[in-house]
């Protein structure tokens, strides 16, 4: 948080710095610093490495960890099944990587570390981040697309029944909607976590200005801001989850596309 004389800029928090004097780094005439986003992905990959680890016990009888892994674990298996049906068993891997990892992220983001002097930055609040996981998730899908149903993997842009005559125009729209998926999968998270955050820091130059103020002024807008401050926190935890959610089930989604044509 940038803060001056009781001023919060609520966009400061997205600001990517370089760390551990990395500003110079170059390669091949690129600028190659690593910075407090590269930190935060690192964490988040460490944390979700840790995690699976912990669950590779195989106890006969599971403790809290192993049964959180396998819990997680069921629950992707689960989605794909209903999603893609069988031929989705072997995304698994992949799916649990990617949920785990936006999770862990969108979690990690909103640690109250700065009550210690730490800033928690949220990655998935730059697209990015965001748009290369779906961009990722993308080159899957086509790849799995045209390995299977080789040129029939277009057939997708022209659903069953459509006439003759319009199937140039049909073709056209389902390519340009197919191709924009990308872009809204990786847009959607972007926004939901940037705008949480956003929220919470114009609600806390709020308290902090008026509480400079007088504690009238503190009283009638500051203590109601961080009230709302307060259930925005509760609020953001449940769209953390959610969000990861729903970048699990559109990948889901758009993996029976590749898998199975309509």
């Amino acid at each position: 948080m940038a803060a001056e004389a009781g001023k919060v800029d609520p966009m400061h928090q997205f600001t990517i710095e370089p760390l551990f004097g990395t500003e110079g780094w170059q390669l091949a005439g690129y600028h190659i610093p690593f910075t407090n986003s590269s930190l935060w992905m690192a964490l988040a990959s460490l944390l979700m490495l840790v995690f699976v680890a912990g669950g590779m016990k195989r106890q006969l009888v599971p403790g809290r960890w192993q049964m959180a892994v396998e819990s997680f674990t069921g629950f992707i298996d689960g989605l794909l099944a209903a999603n893609v049906g069988p031929a989705g068993k072997k995304y698994v891997p992949y799916m649990f990587t990617l949920f785990m990892f936006i999770l862990f992220a969108n979690f990690l983001g909103l640690l109250p570390l700065g009550v210690i002097g730490l800033h928690a930055f949220t990655f998935t609040s730059h697209f990015s981040a965001t748009g290369v996981l779906a961009v990722v998730t993308f080159a899957i899908v086509i790849i799995v697309g045209f390995a299977k149903h080789g040129f029939h993997f277009f057939s997708l842009f022209v659903p069953h029944g459509t006439p003759v005559v319009m199937i140039p125009l049909i073709f056209c729209v389902e390519l340009i909607s197919f191709l924009v998926r990308p872009f809204s999968l990786g847009l959607r998270l972007f926004v939901a976590m940037m705008a949480g955050h956003v929220l919470l820091e114009v609600l806390s130059s709020f308290v902090i200005s008026t509480g400079n103020a007088n504690i009238g002024l503190f009283a009638i807008a500051g203590l109601p801001s961080f009230i709302l401050m307060v259930g925005i926190c509760a609020l953001e935890l449940l769209v953390a989850g959610i969000q990861a959610y729903v970048f699990a089930l559109l990948t889901c989604v758009y993996l029976n596309d590749a898998e199975n044509l309509h």
